[in-house]
């Protein structure tokens, strides 16, 4: 039985065990956009997956919306972030910081003309929240523990200054998609890496990380780049012990197509939390949708993770 079809049963028990976090009510994909998805297969394929949402998303300059780019929050060059508020917004605002993908190796916060990940960003403004876009240092010129680091210097920036934009410093929301998911669950998982007041964090999303456990991760570039090749040193930086271990809330969701071996990650990551004192967490699988489509269709008609994680910010867990 090959891995993609064990994969795939088992996401179907999950939904059959009511792990799909999605009512009917929900706005879901589109029938037009799910087949085009579905051709693309299970692969991650940005450039496709963007051609098909680009159209749905907004263009600057955005109406309502103040943008205030990059934004120094540490020494380095890509220790900056972009600020998005909502224009005659008033009160302290939670916060929903995001972290971009790339395979550890490459990516940044918003690519020369593209509307990603700027939506993630114009969603949260425009659903009472702060919204921060992180860009964060990469390997191999920058490898462990690095994104770690950045990612509580990003905090640690929005407790300090946050309250300039209107953010609530006790509320701050850490999102994380594919490798950027890797950092925020490292961050949260290892506590060596907060700050003298704690992580900072009222809570965190991973979305699509590619492995909780290293040491059963198949190598690949940007694992050994970051990482690095001494495979002794994966267990105590796999970010699934510590995950069990913490208590800042969290939620994670995982594609229907994304890649198998994130799949089951996934899976194994919400068995181990369930089976543990830490107990069960918001656990959301997204059908029809691919490791790319997820984030690429938040602010547009299909809210079915933007509604959870809208959700998660409000109630907590």
């Amino acid at each position: 039985m090959s891995q993609s079809f064990r994969s795939h049963a088992a996401l179907l028990a999950l939904a059959g065990a009511g792990v799909f976090a999605c009512s009917p009510a929900m706005a879901q994909m589109p029938p037009d956009i799910a087949e085009k998805i579905a051709a693309i297969g299970r692969v991650v394929d940005p450039a496709k997956t963007g051609e098909i949402y680009t159209p749905l998303q907004e263009k600057e300059p955005y109406a309502g919306i103040k943008v205030t780019r990059d934004v120094k929050y540490g020494p380095d060059a890509r220790n900056i972030v972009d600020v998005f508020t909502a224009e005659g917004a008033t009160g302290a605002r939670p916060v929903l910081m995001f972290v971009h993908g790339g395979g550890l190796i490459r990516g940044n916060k918003r690519p020369p003309g593209s509307a990603f990940y700027d939506n993630v960003m114009l969603w949260a403004a425009r659903n009472g929240m702060v919204g921060v876009n992180v860009e964060y240092r990469l390997a191999p010129a920058h490898p462990w523990p690095a994104g770690a680091q950045d990612m509580g210097a990003a905090v640690r920036w929005v407790a300090e200054h946050g309250a300039a934009y209107g953010a609530d410093p006790a509320k701050i929301f850490m999102m994380g998609h594919s490798a950027g998911a890797t950092h925020v669950t490292t961050y949260v998982s290892h506590p060596e890496f907060h700050g003298p007041k704690g992580s900072g964090l009222a809570g965190a999303i991973f979305s699509s990380t590619p492995a909780f456990d290293l040491t059963t991760e198949p190598a690949n570039e940007g694992r050994t780049a970051y990482y690095g090749t001494d495979p002794s040193k994966y267990a105590e930086r796999s970010a699934g012990p510590g995950l069990v271990k913490t208590s800042i809330p969290f939620m994670m969701s995982v594609a229907e197509l994304d890649p198998p071996t994130i799949v089951d990650q996934f899976m194994r990551m919400k068995d181990i939390l369930c089976k543990s004192e830490h107990g069960c967490v918001r656990s959301l699988v997204m059908p029809k949708h691919s490791h790319m489509s997820t984030t690429y269709a938040i602010n547009t008609g299909d809210k079915l993770l933007s509604n959870q994680i809208l959700e998660f910010v409000k109630t907590g867990k």
